[in-house]
């Protein structure tokens, strides 16, 4: 089918295939020479089901894309794991809605059917491995070796940079400029030092990849757009401008 057909039938936009393309997380079974048009097959279909259940169990795409690919992956033996995790997050989510009847009727609730430790420490267990591939890259190590010291301070006022930079994105969108325009170029550049100076050093390649990812996420969408509707995809075209 084309790529059209299978958005539709996956519930996923064409431009987060155009993305798990791009990041080699789904390739499309063929794409024709002349126009560029992406096809998918059954194989492709049932490869998206596996990354919408680890998506589904909030797995990072990097993640996803080291299980998917490692030489000793085991679908069986996967989809065992991702029904056990899903498990203890339906079990998690009935527990709540137990609360939230007990809650109405004016009874006191027990705070811990708030805890996630359990599902959060699966979790990460079962993607422990994805971490192990990624931790032989040189960003993985840098980022390592950066962070490893901060304190809860210091997490907070470098997320807080970053919030002010998307503002600054927000506020430079809101003027009218475009994303080809100085200011907006400017602040990719700021942007960029930005991750350098505080996680690892960002590449035009890396950054390319972080912009398409600003709104292939929805959550890094939600988060960017939270500064002013349609920032994402303002950052995403002046980054993908920056880079070429």
């Amino acid at each position: 089918m084309q790529i059209r057909e299978f958005a539709k039938l996956t519930g996923v936009s064409v431009r987060t295939l155009h993305y798990y393309d791009e990041i080699g997380l789904l390739k499309p079974s063929a794409v024709d020479g002349q126009n560029g048009y992406r096809d998918y097959d059954a194989d492709c279909l049932a490869r998206m089901q596996e990354i919408l259940f680890y998506r589904e169990l909030d797995f990072p795409l990097k993640d996803i894309a080291a299980i998917l690919s490692a030489p000793d992956y085991d679908k069986q033996a996967a989809l065992h794991a991702q029904k056990h995790l899903l498990t203890l997050k339906k079990e998690r989510l009935e527990r709540l809605i137990a609360a939230l009847d007990d809650a109405m009727k004016g009874e006191t609730i027990a705070m811990n059917v708030f805890d996630t430790s359990q599902l959060d420490a699966q979790r990460r267990a079962y993607a422990q491995e994805a971490k192990e591939k990624w931790g032989s890259t040189d960003a993985y190590r840098e980022h390592e070796e950066k962070t490893k010291g901060y304190s809860a301070d210091t997490w907070a006022a470098v997320n807080d940079g970053m919030q002010a930079l998307m503002a600054e994105f927000a506020a430079c969108r809101k003027n009218g400029n475009a994303p080809d325009s100085e200011p907006a170029q400017a602040l990719v550049k700021q942007w960029q030092d930005y991750i350098t100076e505080h996680f690892y050093v960002c590449t035009k390649e890396i950054l390319a990849g972080l912009g398409e990812m600003y709104t292939a996420d929805e959550r890094f969408a939600a988060n960017i757009d939270s500064h002013g509707e349609g920032t994402a995809e303002f950052m995403r075209e002046a980054i993908g401008e920056y880079c070429r």
